[in-house]
């Protein structure tokens, strides 16, 4: 992003780099030199599209004393999050592209716990939060019964199982639920899901933060793969197609009633890089 010419010094600009998650896409800044003022307003300035980078959210590169290193994240609408999958395997092929990892497995300091990385290629391997709070959750939306469950993977999800996920709306009753008194205060990510196969299914997202349906949400990918599986009482994988056309990989072990070992993988691509006014 440029300004106009002799408004900027040096000392005014930051690098960043684009990178996408397949199809959620965020703003990466090395913050660990220097911290970044008020970044839930530089997340609004910078993830509005068309006006600015765009991104569904800013990700933070932080000093961690108890991981390789820290990863913030804030949402499109400048709110910041505890978790993004996504997100955090695209700040460990960052963090290993920049040189701020020297190998190939690391461990990454979230809002939601320490989590192990692994990345080969372009490929990025993430242990998630051990998923909780599993239940079966009808809601009463515009006078029908909507039969979903939720499941806190990091951040809240509501997953609901369709017939014919791709000519649907999902950004009408996505907003309806994510908004509904019975999920509030913290309201939810909307995952509709469509089952193609006992080992493969469909979703698409509407996510909070962003206020609309993202290409990608990883959580989300997780939520829907783990409630499949509980409710149709699958073992693992399980592969999952997301509106951005890439196929993520949902691994898991079960104990009893538990989930285990819970691992997202799939691509973090490099996109762009540049500098912007602060």
């Amino acid at each position: 992003m440029s300004s106009r010419a002799g408004d900027e010094t040096d000392s005014d600009r930051r690098p960043f780099a684009k990178m996408a998650g397949s199809g959620n896409d965020f703003v990466m800044i090395d913050a660990r030199q220097e911290p970044v003022e008020n970044p839930g307003q530089l997340a609004l300035l910078l993830c509005t599209r068309r006006l600015s980078v765009g991104a569904d959210g800013l990700i933070l590169i932080e000093d961690s004393s108890e991981g390789d290193f820290r990863m913030t994240y804030y949402n499109a609408d400048g709110s910041r999050a505890d978790f993004c999958a996504n997100g955090t395997r695209c700040a460990a092929r960052f963090a290993l592209l920049e040189g701020i990892v020297q190998r190939p497995t690391m461990t990454i300091e979230t809002e939601a716990g320490l989590l192990p990385a692994s990345v080969e290629g372009d490929v990025v391997s993430l242990s998630v939060p051990s998923p909780r709070e599993f239940h079966s959750r009808p809601l009463q939306i515009s006078g029908a019964t909507l039969d979903g469950s939720s499941l806190l993977v990091g951040v809240p999800h509501y997953v609901v199982f369709v017939d014919d996920l791709w000519a649907m709306d999902v950004v009408t009753p996505g907003r309806a639920v994510r908004h509904h008194q019975d999920l509030q205060p913290a309201g939810a990510n909307v995952n509709f899901v469509q089952v193609r196969s006992p080992h493969r299914i469909e979703v698409r997202t509407y996510e909070r933060g962003v206020e609309d349906e993202t290409l990608a949400c990883g959580t989300g990918v997780v939520a829907s793969a783990l409630i499949f599986s509980a409710t149709e009482n699958i073992d693992g994988p399980i592969k999952v197609l997301v509106r951005g056309g890439d196929q993520l990989q949902v691994g898991f072990g079960r104990a009893g009633e538990r989930f285990t070992n819970v691992t997202l993988s799939g691509p973090a691509d490099f996109a762009f890089e540049g500098t912007v006014e602060l």
